[in-house]
């Protein structure tokens, strides 16, 4: 199968593509903008993608290995990851800021994304910690803090304007998805619920907690409402609790991802936006 490589970065120079796509030694090149080009007709092999990996990131520049041909008109959905992949922040710490546990709570959370805890057991001793915190603190989080992921509005419509469906799926928390979804015109969402009493958070999650194996139940049930197969699915995360979720998918995406995604992922975006996807199908 013939393979072409795409390279991008917001601050790459053209110079640096052409270096970096010569040693895929291409049969041509097209450039595609001003800070991506495709070298086409390469011959894929685990050294070369190793190689070029370590020089891509030397320089600044995602490298993509795709097969020709494909499109974004292969997909039928894009299923998205919230916190750290749509979204700038990690909307947990944040919350934990207000009650002035940001560093415990963030240490937890970035173990929880290595892969190194269980995230059910994670996330009830994050939230645990927020017990007593008044409910407005969820609202400042959403107004002051909470940033579009680079690239991700432009990616979404995009995506919509070719007839794919939208799915936000999220270890995070239904305060902040159910405000995305009319936001950024999204068909489907699903994340925790955190229990409100007398206005103050709780310090628990209501009902099952939305962890790996939740998040690829949902993709999977998605995809049969949508009667589609989960290859016809782009999945993208950042965390280790996103794997089992773009382990189906027909193009799993790791955006500012932790080393343990990003090797697993078919496509990772270091540097580039989430519109970055654009250019790998265009």
């Amino acid at each position: 199968m013939t393979t072409n490589l795409v390279l991008q970065g917001p601050q790459a120079t053209h110079a640096t593509l052409e270096r970096l796509a010569q040693l895929a030694a291409p049969a041509s090149i097209t450039a595609l903008g001003e800070h991506a080009l495709r070298a086409d007709g390469v011959t894929y092999s685990p050294a070369l993608k190793a190689e070029l990996d370590a020089a891509a990131f030397e320089a600044g520049v995602d490298a993509t290995f795709i097969a020709a041909g494909r499109a974004l008109s292969d997909f039928k959905l894009v299923a998205m990851d919230m916190d750290s992949t749509l979204i700038t922040i990690e909307c947990i710490d944040e919350i934990a800021d207000m009650q002035g546990l940001k560093p415990q709570v963030a240490a937890i959370t970035e173990a929880a994304m290595r892969g190194e805890l269980d995230f059910s057991e994670s996330l009830n001793r994050r939230v645990a910690l927020l017990a007593g915190l008044d409910a407005s603190a969820l609202q400042r989080v959403y107004d002051e803090r909470l940033n579009i992921s680079m690239g991700g509005e432009a990616m979404l419509q995009a995506v919509q304007a070719a007839g794919l469906k939208t799915l936000l799926v999220s270890g995070g928390f239904t305060f902040f998805t159910d405000r995305l979804k009319p936001r950024l015109g999204l068909d489907n969402t699903h994340a925790n619920v955190l229990e409100v009493v007398d206005g103050k958070l709780t310090g628990r999650v209501l009902g099952g907690i939305v962890d790996a194996d939740e998040k690829k139940r949902t993709v999977e049930r998605v995809c049969a409402e949508l009667g589609i197969a989960p290859s016809q699915a782009i999945v993208m995360g950042d965390g280790a609790n996103d794997l089992k979720m773009m382990g189906i998918a027909g193009l799993s995406v790791a955006f500012r991802a932790k080393p343990v995604v990003r090797a697993q992922a078919d496509v990772a975006f270091n540097f580039s936006g989430l519109d970055g996807l654009l250019t790998i199908l265009a």
